[in-house]
This record gives structure tokens, C-alpha cells and sequence, in this order.
């Protein structure tokens, strides 16, 4: 009888000193979203609620000028800075997602396909001309397309997917090959299961943590290439409200107005950074000995 009280207090004591550990444990599962919500945060409400708050373009002021009405002073037009700031994100985070959403609708069957066939042949038919558009620079490329079709936005998520696709098909090959040689696809086979099912539901699922960081990254390489792509003059107007475009236009007048140049460049690093640390917040999450510490 003693015996088992003793072990019934033992039992209640882990019990209850493990709550609070487990309560501390969510508590700083959570705090590690907060920097990259609180960095991404203020670019992402800029660019998608921005519009809604511009308002009317009112009188042009002087040229790089400060004061006279505009908070920031105006740009190299005389429009006030704050107004195009509020203006000029939709169309970066747009297009960059809409992008790496393309890209990756294209890379995961393709990947798949060449991790599960037993064919292969048909993952060098499949991989080859992949590794020819990996080899021409993305810049390049998206340079070279636009001398000759100009797009607009729409075109250029298209450009960017494109010379995302070859890298990301790689990246979903290499990372599904290991699982999808595991005895449990082998055994999905013999039991008759779809393409889908073993590629989507078993081998999509066992790389879920290195796709996820992939995106991460892919999603800064478009806001990269979206951002430069736009300070070339490429799938936007000369003098159109976005953030690269402003800080192309602004920079001879840095020294005598600079945040019409900083602020967007600023915001175009934060969205960035904030994405990855996000990113790296979710795979933490999913990682005991991350969680641990």
C-alpha cells in the first residue's frame, strides 16, 4: 500500500510540474512568430491595405522637397512620398506570390514524377531541358523575354515562375527520392493506391519541413528578381507607384531627400526578412529539439 501511494505522489508531481513546462513550452512556441510577424507585419498590411488609405494625389509639390503638407516630402516628381509608399506594394507581394505559387504548381508533379518512376529515361527526358534553363542566368532571362514581348505584371509572375521552376523541381526531386524509395511507398504499390496518393499523401508529406523552407527561400528570390526585375524598368511603367521603382528613380536625390529611396528599400527587406524568420518559426515549431531550447 505504501509502495503505491509513494508512486501515485511521484505520478502527481511529474503531473504537476509538467504543466507549467508544457504551458512555457506553447508560450515560447509562439514567441518565436512574433519577430517575423512584427518585421513582416508593416510592409504586408502596407502593400495589400495601402490602396485603401492613399487617397487623392492632391497638388504636386516641388521636386525632392520636404514640408509644405507631405510628411516625407515628395520624389523625384513632386508626389508626395507617403502617398506612393501606400501605393506602391501591391504590386511587389503580388507578384512575388503569385510567382513562387506558380513555380512550385509546376515543380511538385514534376519532381514527384521523377522521385517516383522506376523509368530512367523519363527523368532525364523530364530533367534535362530543366538543367538547360537552370544554366541561362534568371535575370537574364526575364531581361532578354522582356526585350522582345514587354510584359506587364501578369507577365512578369509568369517570367519569375519560370526561371524558378528548374531550381524548385530539383530541390522536390532530391528531397522525395530518399522517401519515395521507402518500403511503405513500395508497399502503397502493391496494394493498388493512385500517383497521387503515394506522391501527394505519403512522399509530399514526409518532405513537407524541407519544401517549407524552400519556399521561404524561393518566395525572397522572387521578391529579388520581382524588385529588380521592376528597377530595370521590366512589366512596370517608368513612373509607376512601386517600391523598386522608387528607389531607381529617388537615388540621384538621396542626400537632399532620402526616404523617398530608403523607406521602400527598407520595406522590401523587411517583407523578406520577416517571410524567412516566419519560415523558420514554423519548422522550429515542428522540432522537438528546437522546442526544447
Amino acid at each position: 500500500m505504501a509502495v503505491a501511494v509513494a508512486r501515485s505522489r511521484r505520478g502527481l508531481k511529474r503531473l504537476v510540474v509538467g504543466r507549467p513546462r508544457g504551458a512555457a513550452a506553447v508560450r515560447g512556441r509562439r514567441r518565436r512568430f512574433v519577430p517575423g510577424l512584427l518585421i513582416m507585419g508593416v510592409p504586408l498590411v502596407l502593400a495589400l491595405a495601402g490602396p485603401l488609405f492613399a487617397g487623392d494625389a492632391g497638388p504636386r509639390g516641388t521636386s525632392l522637397t520636404a514640408g509644405g503638407g507631405h510628411l516625407l516630402g515628395t520624389d523625384f516628381t513632386g508626389r508626395d512620398v507617403v502617398r506612393q509608399i501606400l501605393l506602391g506594394g501591391r504590386s511587389v507581394v503580388l507578384v512575388a506570390v503569385a510567382a513562387t505559387a506558380l513555380a512550385y504548381l509546376v515543380a511538385l508533379p514534376v519532381g514527384f514524377v521523377c522521385a517516383l518512376t522506376r523509368r530512367a529515361w523519363l527523368e532525364e527526358l523530364v530533367m534535362r531541358p530543366l538543367d538547360i534553363l537552370l544554366s541561362v542566368p534568371s535575370l537574364l532571362m526575364i531581361l532578354l523575354v522582356a526585350a522582345v514581348l514587354e510584359p506587364g505584371p501578369a507577365g512578369l509572375a509568369l517570367l519569375v515562375a519560370l526561371v524558378a521552376i528548374p531550381d524548385a523541381a530539383r530541390i522536390v526531386r532530391a528531397a522525395g527520392a530518399e522517401a519515395a524509395s521507402r518500403p511503405a511507398v513500395e508497399a502503397l504499390r502493391m496494394q493498388g493506391e493512385s500517383w497521387a496518393r503515394m506522391a501527394f499523401g505519403y512522399v509530399g508529406r514526409s518532405v513537407l519541413r524541407t519544401l517549407a523552407a524552400d519556399v521561404g527561400v524561393r518566395l525572397t528570390g522572387a521578391v529579388y528578381l520581382v524588385a529588380t526585375a521592376a528597377f530595370l524598368g521590366v512589366g512596370v511603367a517608368p513612373d509607376a507607384a512601386d517600391w523598386a521603382v522608387m528607389v531607381d528613380r529617388n537615388r540621384t536625390g538621396l542626400f537632399v531627400q532620402p526616404w523617398a529611396a530608403v523607406v521602400p528599400a527598407l520595406l522590401i527587406v523587411a517583407l523578406t526578412m520577416g517571410g524567412n524568420l516566419l519560415v523558420d518559426a514554423a519548422l522550429a515549431r515542428g522540432n522537438p529539439e528546437e522546442e526544447s531550447r
